[in-house]
């Protein structure tokens, strides 16, 4: 993640990161400053706080859009669109277990 923390910081930088800390990076741009360790936590912790904001959005499985319209279409021919169809009740179980974060 610090690899994205510094092309954020710096997008026309060229550098090296070994490992997963600060003291790994070798910077290759002498005409471009170096991001200070502090700018680059805050935008680490940043990158951070993002990657949770989204995280229900990655954990919501849902079928693929074509199995949904099909589900959807039987359940019109059927007569059965409402909350006991399989249309309703895949989707539902998605949300149930993935709530979105308040």
């Amino acid at each position: 993640m610090i690899a994205k923390a510094l092309s954020n910081l710096r997008p026309e930088a060229s550098f090296v990161v070994s490992g997963n800390s600060i003291s790994g990076i070798d910077w290759q741009s002498p005409d471009i400053d170096m991001p200070t360790e502090a700018e680059i936590n805050t935008e680490l912790g940043r990158l951070e706080q993002e990657l949770l904001d989204t995280q229900y959005q990655r954990d919501r499985q849902y079928p693929d859009i074509g199995d949904q319209l099909d589900m959807l279409w039987h359940a019109i021919d059927a007569g059965s669109l409402d909350s006991s169809c399989d249309f309703y009740t895949t989707i539902k179980q998605v949300k149930d277990d993935n709530p979105k974060p308040e």
